[in-house]
């Protein structure tokens, strides 16, 4: 019992939302407190060179959302304008019926249709119950110029994505 209580409490247990739509800031009834995003943030290796001043800032824009198993996070070929971050479960990314990878937590997706502006290049998909940090673009461009850690650590990312994607056939 204190076990379930514990993962209630820490989030890793969502809430599922009624009609299957998706909760915005809230986990579990309770709206989610600055000192909590701050410290889920600070174990994201993705924000690791981030100080507490900086995460404050990323935790000021960023909204929770919590979406169930199933619930389409982004569309191929539509507009994108949010960066995901997930915090808790997985996410299916599709770029092609025979090419699927399996996102857990602190992985991130979005940021490719917010940096050149062009359309997602994948479906991603929630395998799971996810919790995710979404931020929307008009806060990502600026959150990038004052945050050049953020900026590097997203572009090594991408790098390693490319070459992945060199590296299996095309599907």
């Amino acid at each position: 019992m204190m076990e379930l209580i514990g993962r209630m409490l820490d989030g890793s247990i969502p809430e599922p939302t009624k009609g299957g739509g998706q909760e915005r800031g809230r986990f579990f009834g309770f709206r989610v407190k600055q000192d909590e995003k701050i410290a889920r943030l600070a174990e994201v290796p993705l924000l690791e060179g981030c100080s507490r001043n900086q995460l404050k800032a990323v935790a000021r824009i960023a909204e929770v959302r919590v979406a169930p198993a199933g619930t389409v996070l982004t569309r191929k070929d539509h507009a994108g304008d949010e960066f995901f971050l997930i915090l808790d479960g997985r996410a299916r990314v599709e770029v092609s019926p025979r090419k699927r990878v399996v996102l857990e937590p602190y992985a991130f997706f979005g940021e490719m249709s917010l940096l050149d502006g062009g359309p997602r290049s994948a479906t991603v998909l929630a395998e799971t119950a996810v919790r995710l940090l979404v931020i929307h673009r008009r806060d990502f461009a600026r959150l990038l110029s004052e945050l050049p850690e953020l900026t590097r650590s997203i572009m090594a990312v991408l790098s390693r994505r490319i070459r992945e994607a060199e590296r299996t056939p095309n599907a």
